[in-house]
């Protein structure tokens, strides 16, 4: 008996919740209708999207209140109202998710005064059931049927609140152009990096060896012994020369990838990184051992998470130790980064999918990369240590 009590008591709090989220909308709607003359009228249209982000407000609070009561979350799927006006009110009047909204606060309204004059009358309920339950024998009615109705709230909003599939696609292609615009960045600025080493290092060592050999060629008859002198610097040149070429080649697509896979690569990080790194690997091809291998671009964009992340532990964390798991997921690869050093790398905790941004101009690259691929990167680093960036990347064994 008292457990029914107790879940009718929850279920009314729940219901008149809802009645006085149902009462908010008649002053959200005449705020929306008169948003509405005005922008017909060219007066106070500045009001329309301000109106809808707060329609979004009351559906996300409905959400959450839902959410709490069925331990379910309702998806939301928004378009970002931002710009100038014009375009502010275009994304408003456009996104499906406005329409969406609109329609469950209309049929919230007036579900709330059907609702609300039935709550006063639970305590009746209650009084009734024990007679009920405690003379006759019987089980309990009224109670029971306040938590139904918390239940049918639920389930009528999830089903209004819930995202159209053209609030999805509309949500889809708003990131992909997102993700397309910080791919087309991180993609420029590889261009610069590349650009940039082989004009300042590699062009100017071949310039510096032509100078040599024809130096060389020059004092071959007359001086020999400078001759031969100049073409060992030529020689040393030429080999400096090649080790840029091939540190730029890496920064392109590493061969080592190509050569041991992205295990193997990892461990030649993890030992060229002056930490004491450890490297755990499951489920995909590691040496002799049978696993998957992933997609040529998962494998370069966890290789340089990790290079980036050792990198950026071995010079600023004043970490010791660090440890980097891979792991081969039914959907993607993961990747795990965890430095033992001082902690506060862009903030507590943020996570950054893609659009996001990253603070740090390192961060900002892994978070590029991954998010080119549809991944997510999130970074952990609270101040003390220890520092977690893990990377999720999707892809096809």
């Amino acid at each position: 008996m008292w457990k029914t009590v107790r879940q009718a008591a929850r279920a009314t709090v729940q219901l008149a919740t809802a009645a006085v989220l149902a009462f908010g909308s008649i002053i959200f709607i005449t705020v929306l209708l008169i948003a509405a003359v005005g922008t017909l009228a060219v007066v106070g249209a500045g009001l329309l999207p301000e109106t809808v982000l707060l329609i979004r407000r009351m559906a996300g609070a409905k959400r959450r209140m839902v959410a709490a009561w069925t331990g379910r979350e309702i998806p939301e799927a928004y378009l970002t109202i931002e710009g100038p006006l014009r375009e502010r009110l275009r994304t408003a009047v456009r996104d499906p998710g406005t329409f969406t909204d609109l329609r469950w606060m209309v049929l919230h309204y007036g579900y709330g005064f059907l609702v609300l004059p039935a709550l006063p009358l639970w305590p009746l309920g209650l009084v009734v059931d024990g007679v009920w339950q405690g003379l006759l024998g019987r089980e309990a009615v009224v109670l029971p049927l306040i938590s139904r109705l918390a239940d049918l709230d639920a389930s009528w909003s999830t089903a209004l609140l819930k995202p159209s599939p053209k609030a999805r696609l509309a949500e889809r292609v708003e990131e992909l152009t997102e993700t397309r615009a910080g791919a087309i960045a991180a993609h420029g600025a590889e261009l610069r990096r590349i650009e940039r080493d082989l004009h300042d290092g590699t062009q100017a060592r071949l310039v510096s060896l032509s100078m040599r050999i024809g130096l060389a060629k020059r004092a071959y008859d007359r001086d020999p012994d400078a001759a031969r002198k100049l073409l060992d610097d030529a020689q040393d040149q030429a080999e400096a020369a090649l080790t840029e070429l091939r540190h730029v080649v890496r920064g392109i697509h590493p061969p080592i990838l190509t050569d041991r896979g992205l295990a193997g690569a990892v461990r030649a990080l993890a030992a060229s990184s002056g930490l004491d790194v450890t490297v755990g690997v499951e489920g995909l091809q590691d040496g002799d051992e049978s696993g998957a291998r992933a997609p040529a671009a998962v494998e370069a964009a966890a290789y340089f998470v990790v290079a980036e992340s050792l990198t950026n532990a071995a010079k600023h964390s004043g970490a010791e130790r660090a440890s980097v798991q891979l792991l081969g997921l039914p959907a993607g690869l993961r990747v795990v980064v965890r430095d033992e050093g001082r902690g506060g790398a862009g903030g507590t905790s943020q996570a950054f999918s893609s659009g996001g941004e990253a603070g740090g101009s390192g961060l900002l690259g892994m978070q590029r990369r991954v998010a080119a691929l549809d991944g997510t990167l999130t970074l952990t680093s609270p101040a003390g240590g220890p520092t977690v960036i893990e990377v999720e990347l999707p892809c096809v064994w």
